[in-house]
């Protein structure tokens, strides 16, 4: 035992002021948290928020669950019903790319993170015990107990369950604003750093919701550059709009 009370095994980081607790991957009424669209060059990060009662696990691990970057598009659609139909709640939070370019990229996730767990929150009536993050670094705007697990979204079924949602919303949204940016192929590469994407921005320049924080490596190969302040690539009209 630990000078808190709690078994030395059990003991995780200290986050929000409170220690967090829990020896199963996936305790009783936790919340797993996760999100997708970090890395990408364009839009805005997602995160999604779920809790799966206990015999929801095995009905959904039969049904393939893992990481929703293991799965393929069809199979992550087959399985968005299926989690929802299951789950005691889930909700989704988003960060935009001005977000992102204002504060950064770890603060506008954790943002889209805790969105995502205050809407569930209100959708069940109380906060989760336990909140369980996919990674290594804890939510510092979440005050209740949380427990990182690296690799989370292979290993718990909340956390994969959780990518998968965020996963399929992001991936959807993205494919409706490709009809109103069409030419740089985010139909295929959901605005991650492709050979395509880089193409386009060269070609075109960056619309209004381009990350500019990570576009500068992209941004240092132009002689002239692009107009930062319009957030409109030159020779490309209605980017503004």
């Amino acid at each position: 035992m630990t000078a808190d009370g709690l078994p030395a095994r059990s003991r995780s980081r200290r986050a929000g002021g409170q220690v967090s607790i829990g020896l199963d991957p996936d305790p009783r009424g936790a919340a797993g948290v996760d999100e997708v669209g970090r890395g990408c060059w364009f839009g805005p990060v997602f995160a999604a928020a779920v809790v799966l009662p206990a015999r929801a696990a095995g009905s959904l691990g039969a049904a393939g669950l893992t990481d929703s970057k293991a799965l393929s598009p069809r199979r992550r659609q087959e399985l968005v019903p299926l989690i929802k139909a299951l789950a005691s709640g889930w909700a989704l939070g988003q960060t935009s790319a001005a977000e992102i370019d204002g504060h950064g990229i770890r603060l506008a996730t954790e943002w889209a993170m805790l969105r995502a767990l205050q809407r569930l929150s209100g959708a069940l009536g109380a906060e989760p015990p336990l909140v369980l993050v996919d990674g290594i670094l804890p939510l510092r705007c979440w005050p209740g107990l949380q427990r990182c697990l690296v690799r989370g979204d292979s290993h718990s079924p909340a956390i994969a369950a959780a990518s998968v949602i965020a996963k399929v919303a992001r991936d959807a949204l993205i494919g409706r604003l490709a009809e109103r940016y069409p030419g740089y192929g985010l139909e295929r590469h959901a605005g991650y750093g492709t050979a395509l994407h880089r193409s386009a921005l060269e070609q075109l320049g960056p619309t209004p919701l381009h990350r500019r924080s990570f576009l500068r490596n992209v941004w240092a190969a132009q002689p002239q550059g692009w107009d930062q302040a319009s957030g409109s690539g030159s020779g490309v009209p209605g980017h503004n709009a």
